[in-house]
């Protein structure tokens, strides 16, 4: 029997049906008894024959009863009592087995840095811009004027390509200030290098084909191919770049940091670019060209891009993550058309698009000129902070038991070692003292280079000046 609590905050017919539902699944109602008409059943416990109808209909719409016009409700023959073991009753039911993840995928905590309790005072990051209140500002100018600006169109499923408007922002941009010139559909948008790097990993090469990446390199490259399976053959990078006779005849893509390598933060030399452009067109193979911190150079103008120079197998990565924030997490690949727009199906079908509300903004903050004065404002302070790194680097003797590289491009430098240093024990030293270094090694597959990636673009001037010097006390 059915029994109706007063007191019971929930509805009647709530009560009701808890109690049905309890007595079917426990065997107390066992498959294919006959319930009582719904008149009579409320009669008996004392309510409206329409409360009674609403449970029924419940049991019948969650497969608990079926019915017929002469055979009455009865109880579904699919139903079954719940009889759960010792061991389940007692802790309740137990999570289903996690597979094993890639081991690639532990390697990208410690490569952005272990972010434990001690009190750090100086972080050299290299992963992250400048960014100030005028920034913000502007943002959220752009913010809200494009929500308010916004057609009901946009809030629909958009574009797997990105949102139009801020490709032909980037169409604009790419060809004013890196001299690359495209159409409208060459350029997709993703959400950050990763992305970039897994999308095309889905696109454009099968399970267990070889990819040659850097070494010392991106970490986020090889740990997403690896994580895509492929077989990943690291190249060595010296003093020019990659070391383009070294890459495996077999390779299908080719990652290349060339206008400042990701980790040594060297110019790759334009008889490697045309030793790879040449290999890439014989061999035929994709090169992927991560345009890697090229917005900020310090002497000379911004070199050309690969993708420039041969379009036809290279897929240009941009990122707005250092030029902006890494927050925004908007990309873009740029390529040949027939590739791009397979790209566009594998991301229709996993990401479907990206968020529209930071495409909208990110749009109108180019357009209404807030970016290009944006990047204006930061290159002096990384200028300014670029001169304070290498000036202190030189003045506190540090270059002298260390090699300075990368120091044209970008925003960071390489201090490196020999060998032999411990670069593991002085990093854990360095950083009880409060200062965070980057160690080479977490950049590295199979190299043995060791020193310490220094990044300028978070720290001001006083405290480079400081970090370096009592560095250099540590040390020396």
């Amino acid at each position: 029997m059915l029994i109706v609590n007063r007191d019971d905050e929930r509805p009647i017919w709530q009560q009701l049906l808890d109690q049905a539902i309890h007595n079917i699944t426990t065997g107390k109602w066992p498959p294919g008894e006959l319930l009582l008409p719904s008149r009579e059943l409320a009669l008996l416990i004392g309510v409206s024959r329409s409360t009674i109808q609403i449970v029924y209909e419940e049991l019948y719409s969650r497969g608990y009863t079926v019915t017929s016009r002469r055979g009455g409700t009865r109880v579904s023959e699919w139903t079954y009592a719940t009889q759960p073991s010792e061991e389940t009753a007692a802790q309740g039911p137990i999570q289903p087995e996690l597979p094993l993840l890639n081991a690639a995928i532990g390697h990208l905590h410690s490569w952005f840095g272990d972010r434990d309790e001690r009190k750090v005072e100086i972080d050299f990051t290299p992963h992250e811009p400048y960014l100030d209140e005028h920034f913000q500002k502007n943002w959220r100018q752009s913010f809200l004027q494009a929500s308010s600006e916004a057609d009901l169109d946009h809030w629909s499923y958009g574009d797997a390509y990105g949102f139009r408007p801020l490709r032909e922002q980037i169409q604009r941009h790419l060809s004013l200030e890196r001299g690359i010139h495209v159409d409208i559909d060459q350029i997709i948008l993703t959400s950050g290098a990763q992305h970039s790097i897994d999308l095309i990993a889905q696109a454009l090469l099968h399970e267990g084909e070889t990819v040659s990446v850097e070494d010392p390199g991106f970490p986020a490259a090889w740990m997403a191919m690896k994580y895509r399976r492929m077989q990943v053959v690291p190249v060595p990078v010296d003093e020019y770049g990659l070391c383009v006779d070294r890459i495996h005849p077999g390779s299908k893509l080719v990652f290349v940091t060339p206008s400042h390598q990701c980790a040594v933060g060297v110019i790759m030399s334009e008889p490697r670019r045309q030793q790879l452009l040449h290999m890439a067109a014989e061999q035929r193979f994709w090169i992927v060209e991560d345009d890697y911190d090229s917005e900020f150079r310090y002497r000379g103008d911004p070199l050309p891009t690969l993708f420039s120079q041969q379009p036809q197998n290279t897929l240009y990565m941009m990122s707005f993550s250092k030029m902006i924030a890494p927050g925004i997490r908007i990309s873009a690949i740029i390529g040949p058309r027939e590739a791009i727009r397979q790209l566009a199906q594998i991301h229709e079908l996993t990401y479907r698009h990206l968020p529209i509300m930071e495409q909208l903004t990110l749009a109108h903050f180019i357009k209404h000129g807030h970016f290009m004065r944006h990047m204006r404002r930061v290159r002096n302070v990384y200028r300014r902070r670029h001169a304070a790194m290498t000036k202190a680097i030189n003045a506190s003797g540090l270059s002298e038991y260390f090699t300075l590289s990368g120091v044209e491009t970008g925003l960071h430098m390489l201090l490196e070692a020999h060998k032999s240093f411990d670069e593991e024990k002085v990093t854990s030293l360095v950083l009880e003292k409060g200062i965070r270094v980057y160690p080479l090694s977490r950049y590295c597959l199979e190299s043995g280079r060791k020193g310490w990636v220094l990044g300028f673009a978070k720290v001001d001037e006083a405290a480079i000046e400081e970090g370096i010097y009592r560095l250099a006390g540590m040390l020396i």
